[in-house]
């Protein structure tokens, strides 16, 4: 499997409303070379990005101010844009269309950033997505 090597200019919205987190994946990936669109903690603003910039993935937190953030999820995929999803929680507490999307679970590592972001770009440039996601 070729997996991308680069995340050099890869536009990544940032959706998560606390703002500890938001600044660990911000720092992670500018360290890996990619543009962060936000961080935005609210759901208007995330909402209005992800119809708007010009964007190539997107890190969702599930829950951002006691709302959902399936609206925005939405809006990405109309756009084809591939996204991977926060959460504390299992995929019980997700709706069933979104029950395979690629997940981060909280509590996460800059690893587990790293890999999500190259397994993303991987299907989405047809590479058999082998790279297993850690549980």
């Amino acid at each position: 499997m070729t997996v991308p090597t680069s995340l050099a200019g890869r536009r990544i919205l940032v959706v998560e409303d606390d703002m500890m987190i938001a600044v660990l994946i911000e720092q992670v990936l500018q360290e890996l070379g990619c543009v962060v669109v936000g961080p935005v903690g609210k759901l208007d603003a995330a909402l209005r990005l992800a119809g708007s910039e010009a964007l190539d993935a997107a890190i969702l937190d599930v829950n951002i101010r006691g709302s959902e953030v399936y609206p925005v999820a939405e809006r990405l995929r109309t756009r084809g844009v591939p996204f991977v999803l926060a959460s504390g929680y299992g995929d019980w507490a997700l709706p069933e269309a979104f029950r395979n999307q690629p997940r981060l679970t909280k509590p996460f590592t800059y690893e587990e950033i790293e890999a999500r972001m190259r397994l993303l770009f991987s299907v989405q440039e047809g590479v058999s997505p082998t790279l297993a996601s850690p549980a």
